[in-house]
């Protein structure tokens, strides 16, 4: 037991010896200014060229609009991200199954979307509105009217 005793003792005139040292060594060192105030009236106009400051660089005003629409851009996909770690969240108990459904039917979706827009692109672009006949020969256009009505079709050409 005495050998417990003894050693936070020793360990006590130890940090009462480097605090001493400490506060020795402090009041040795010269006294430095912390800050510096210049009071002195700066020049209105002067010939140094314009330095660059911290934080955003110079840019044009273009520049800055875009710049400002990628920072808004950026803050506005954070609640995106949030509310879909937090739906990751919530799902992580469901079954493998069901995440996979949930996860391709967005991608299913786009597919499906994708293909229609092409084949309206595709049927747009061959589409005619304008056809051209070249006959050679006596040529006869016939500009009656067809009817056809009733459950068994009856054509009348007038």
């Amino acid at each position: 037991m005495e050998h417990q005793h003894t050693a936070p003792v020793d360990k006590r005139a130890a940090a009462r010896g480097l605090a001493a040292a400490v506060e020795e060594a402090l009041a040795e060192a010269p006294q430095m200014p912390i800050a510096h105030r210049d009071d002195s009236p700066l020049p209105l106009v002067g010939t140094t060229p314009p330095v660059a400051q911290p934080g955003r660089p110079p840019m044009s005003q273009r520049a800055t609009d875009v710049s400002g629409v990628m920072l808004a851009g950026g803050v506005a996909s954070l609640p995106v991200g949030g509310s879909l770690a937090l739906v990751l969240y919530a799902v992580g108990q469901a079954d493998p199954v069901s995440l996979a459904i949930a996860g391709g039917a967005p991608v299913a979706l786009v597919l499906a979307v994708g293909s229609l827009l092409r084949s309206a692109g595709r049927a747009r672009r061959d589409m005619h509105t304008e056809h051209h006949h070249h006959y050679t020969g006596t040529v006869h256009q016939d500009h009656r009217h067809s009817n056809t009505r009733g459950v068994w079709a009856r054509t009348n050409n007038h």
